[in-house]
């Protein structure tokens, strides 16, 4: 989802950044008051943050699309500590590998936010609440998390793709286009990030259930 600079048209790229901010926004205030209530829960955050941006730093090139593919981390930190929350620290490493890595950019930040940050957390949270509701087992749940929400993310860059490089063509060809060309990196490694997110959230729910209070959901 690094989406690099001047990909994007720069209406597009500005347009991008509105929903953004708003969800990093709401993100912001809500980790502010979980602070001051939760102050003992400092330590998993900035541990989220930095899993979120070492695993998203993995790049593997994606021939033809100009981008990169890897896991992304945010289903996890959603799961963990709710999808705003995880939004944050999603934007906050994307914003530092733009700076300093030259993975994605400045001006395609909120593309890359809405992408991974908003769309890996929310869709991987969902996920994992709904799979939970329905009698699925835990590391289940998680492992469909880690699944969906790193294939969602990928679906919207490639939507985003679409949306700017469409030319005469449909916007729904290019998409598929888009996203048949991340799939066969991208499918071994959102496995990959299944399996992971399932053994850390089952190892947590064993060692440390306490973590879990308040965002797991009991059959």
């Amino acid at each position: 989802m690094h989406i690099p600079e001047g990909l994007l048209p720069v209406e597009q790229a500005a347009a991008w950044y509105a929903p953004a901010a708003a969800f990093v926004g709401a993100g912001l205030v809500g980790l502010k008051r979980r602070l001051v209530i939760q102050p003992s829960a400092r330590p998993l955050i900035g541990l989220m943050g930095a899993f979120v941006f070492v695993i998203s730093l993995m790049p593997i090139p994606v021939p033809g699309l100009g981008t990169v593919s890897h896991p992304c981390g945010t289903p996890m930190a959603a799961i963990l500590l709710g999808p705003l929350t995880a939004t944050v620290l999603g934007s906050v490493a994307l914003l530092l590998q733009a700076l300093f890595f030259a993975h994605g950019g400045i001006t395609s930040w909120g593309a890359n936010i809405i992408s991974m940050a908003v769309g890996g957390s929310f869709a991987g949270f969902a996920v994992f609440k709904v799979s939970r509701r329905v009698g699925l087992g835990l590391g289940i749940s998680a492992g469909m998390a880690g699944l969906v929400g790193d294939l969602v993310t990928y679906g919207l860059t490639s939507l985003q793709i679409a949306l700017a490089l469409h030319g005469d063509e449909s916007i729904p060809y290019v998409w598929g286009a888009a996203f048949t060309s991340f799939l066969p990196t991208q499918i071994p490694l959102a496995i990959a990030e299944a399996l992971f997110t399932a053994g850390v959230v089952v190892f947590i729910a064993n060692q440390r259930a306490e973590i879990l209070e308040g965002v797991v959901v009991r059959p």
